[in-house]
């Protein structure tokens, strides 16, 4: 198979501009944090990534992909895959600001108003503010629309939330949160739904983290008890909070999905290391499994090309809407084979920075096929929207 289209002397003149930046930015301090912060391992030094943040708005290499009318680049499709692309060959770091610049920075600039552009988009653009997202509920999960966390207006305007989300990545280390939250009471589903921003320091907000078996707890629990949102700080009307939310996720199977199978190939490339020092490349049933590992990772990869050549329909696309459901099972085979290759040495904590590596890609990935909508999910979406089969059929109403 071939690239979306042959590469064009000015894409490569990019190409070469981004790698001689990265190369004379991403030293120093930063080498402490190369190939760190991705998933897994989102508590590596956040303070020194943060300061990452900054030192890539100052080079221009935030908001790549946002108009220019907004701050941004207005890079076109095939020079944000480059970025991308070189961006995690390079072994950049995790990106702190990911949610804002990717999530609600893109769904700010189609539906915000001018104020709340004025407001948010410049802390984002300049790596000053940080962004959480506020969806899954504990008796929600992937059943998006079955938000129990309500709001109401008060007389001045402003609206108070009352609540609790779950599962909440980077919560701690966020400066603001979007939160989905039901402003019509006894409304059921996706009906009656309210899109809000609220800063996470306020009195009606407590924040506590899930400790995880890797050992991490870049996820938590968020609490809201009365908790303020100013009055401008809705996006869109009252019960418009699905549509937004539905077309936040759009952007979030977009280009850093590029990036993402770039962490992939450094995970993969350690496994094979791993491998190497274990003394197993004459292993049989491993070399056949890290083939496919291979083949599955460039699979990945042309479907993400192929979704990418009609990027104004991208969200509507069979080939977008397999992504999710194979990216986290491909990954969670990856974890399986890297305990393998280790034998018995994975078996016991170790102080070896690759074993850890491996141990740590194997535990998270065992979630891959649970969060951002589990398997079962994913292949309902697949059935009903890709292929037009009948909707499985749910309880009735309460």
């Amino acid at each position: 198979m071939t690239e979306a289209r042959p590469a064009l002397p000015e894409d490569e003149l990019f190409r070469a501009e981004i790698v001689a930046w990265l190369d004379a930015h991403l030293c120093g301090d930063y080498e402490a944090v190369r190939h760190r912060g991705g998933p897994g391992d989102e508590e590596a030094d956040p303070v020194l990534r943060r300061r990452w943040e900054q030192e890539l708005a100052r080079g221009g290499w935030t908001c790549v992909g946002w108009p220019k009318a907004e701050g941004g680049r207005g890079l076109s499709i095939a020079q944000q895959v480059i970025f991308h692309e070189e961006y995690a060959r390079a072994g950049g770091p995790g990106r702190m600001g990911h949610i804002g610049e990717t999530l609600l920075g893109p769904s700010l600039i189609a539906w915000g108003t001018p104020e709340q552009k004025a407001r948010f988009l410049p802390g984002i653009r300049a790596g000053t503010e940080f962004w959480c997202q506020g969806y899954s509920e504990p008796n929600a999960g992937s059943d998006l629309a079955n938000v129990q966390t309500r709001c109401w207006q008060e007389a001045d305007g402003s609206w108070r939330v009352q609540g609790q989300k779950i599962w909440t990545s980077l919560a701690h280390e966020s400066d603001w949160i979007f939160v989905v939250a039901r402003c019509v009471p006894g409304s059921k589903g996706s009906k009656g739904l309210a899109f809000l921003l609220l800063p996470l320091r306020q009195p009606g907000i407590s924040i506590r983290p899930i400790r995880q078996m890797a050992g991490g707890n870049e996820f938590n629990e968020v609490f809201f008890d009365g908790a303020v949102a100013e009055a401008g700080h809705i996006v869109g009307a009252p019960g418009e909070g699905w549509k937004i939310a539905m077309g936040l996720l759009e952007f979030e199977r977009g280009l850093s999905t590029l990036g993402q199978q770039m962490h992939f190939l450094h995970e993969f490339e350690l496994v094979l290391d791993a491998m190497r020092r274990s003394g197993r490349t004459h292993d049989a049933q491993l070399r056949q499994r890290v083939a496919q590992a291979w083949c599955g990772l460039r699979a990945m990869r042309y479907n993400a090309l192929r979704v990418l050549a009609d990027r104004a329909d991208a969200g509507l696309r069979r080939e977008a809407l397999i992504y999710k459901h194979y990216w986290s099972n491909w990954h969670r085979e990856l974890g399986k084979l890297a305990m393998d290759v280790l034998g018995p040495e994975a078996d016991v904590v170790s102080d070896d920075p690759l074993i850890r590596r491996l141990q740590q890609l194997f535990f998270f990935s065992r979630a891959d096929t649970i969060y951002a909508g589990t398997n079962e999910i994913q292949l309902n979406l697949i059935a009903e929207r890709g292929l037009g089969l009948p909707r499985e059929p749910r309880p009735a109403a309460a």
